[in-house]
């Protein structure tokens, strides 16, 4: 994709801005001198990224005298991204104040690409994923099958959380028992909740779900997410908005991701809602092992360089035709593999 080419005054405005921008960045490496200098930071201690504010980072202490109290913290350069989830090297500074000086290695990282191909980092050493679907908005199965790929590829736990079940009617009950079947049948576990300001909710057995686990909440605009996470943690007080009445579909109210701890030990990552999750920065046999249907018959084919389209003895084709892969899936795998593959010519 071309970049737009910018006119004398806008490159102008542009360069203003980015020195303004290295100019407080320079005032605030100072002040973190004059601190290490002076004795005002603390040792070394392991922190926890709570959430991230443009430049500034909420470090929850992790050991100490104040463990359990969040500092507001600038990081040193070349740090790389940083993320609700991560665990840090910090020091402490006055007034709630400190600088992050390293990141620990991940266990695990949630990254999507931006509409221009470049990935950007979610959240960090997360072991469970909850997707969220609803009835309204309508679910995308495409999209659900793409978070499910993101799971297997970080070998962490899914779970498909279908929430506003106060929605289900008579015409509607089938379909959804049938969607959640297909997904029960091969293998991924799901839940059925009622997450609401309107009336009483009901968890059902979620809470035991996200006990000891650290989970992202994922899953499109609008399907109650943050009413989920409100109904958990009522104190979180998370802004909860309307579907569109034009388009039907949820707005955006979560614009950052942060970390929320539970009373029965879990920690859950509140994501930002969002309309489209690709998967261009992952290759085509990462995504045929993201289909567990699919990777459970890899090698069995006739060729061995079987692209699993029109080949004759393909394995995978043979079980699409006599049912054992369902041609929903199979069809959200060609989606995908389509979009992976026009993406890599640009």
């Amino acid at each position: 994709m071309s970049k737009r080419k910018l006119n004398r005054r806008q490159e102008w405005r542009a360069e203003k801005i980015q020195k303004e921008r290295q100019a407080r960045s320079n005032k605030k490496e100072r002040n973190l001198s004059r601190q290490e200098q002076s004795g005002e930071l603390s040792s070394e201690q392991q922190g926890l990224i709570i959430c991230r504010y443009s430049k500034h980072f909420e470090v929850e202490a992790l050991e100490g005298d104040d463990q359990g109290a969040v500092h507001r913290c600038v990081s040193r350069t070349n740090l790389g991204t940083l993320v609700a989830g991560d665990k840090v090297v910090w020091r402490a500074g006055a007034d709630q104040t400190g600088v992050i000086e390293s990141r620990l290695e991940r266990s695990t990282i949630l990254e999507r690409p931006d509409n221009f191909g470049n990935l950007k980092a979610v959240a960090a050493n997360i072991n469970q994923m909850l997707i969220v679907i609803a009835c309204e908005p309508a679910p995308q199965l495409n999209l659900i099958d793409r978070y499910l790929v993101a799971a297997e590829l970080m070998n962490i736990r899914p779970v498909i959380v279908f929430n506003k079940a106060d929605l289900i009617t008579d015409d509607n009950a089938a379909g959804f028992e049938n969607l959640l079947q297909r997904y029960r049948a091969l293998g991924y576990q799901t839940s059925k909740i009622i997450s609401s300001r309107h009336q009483r909710s009901d968890l059902n057995d979620l809470p035991e779900l996200v006990d000891q686990r650290t989970s992202i909440v994922v899953g499109q605009s609008g399907v109650g997410k943050s009413s989920f996470i409100n109904t958990l943690l009522p104190d979180a007080q998370l802004e909860v908005g309307e579907l569109s009445h034009a388009s039907g579909e949820g707005t955006h109210t979560t614009t950052k991701a942060k970390l929320f701890h539970l009373p029965c030990g879990g920690q859950l990552i509140d994501s930002p809602g969002i309309r489209d999750f690709s998967l261009w920065h992952i290759d085509i046999s990462q995504l045929q092992q993201g289909f567990v249907e699919i990777a459970a018959l890899l090698g069995s084919c006739r060729f061995r360089n079987c692209r699993h389209e029109l080949e004759p003895g393909c394995a995978i084709l043979e079980a699409v035709e006599d049912g054992r892969i369902g041609p929903e899936r199979f069809s959200s795998y060609e989606r995908t593999k389509e979009a992976i593959l026009e993406q890599q010519k640009r």
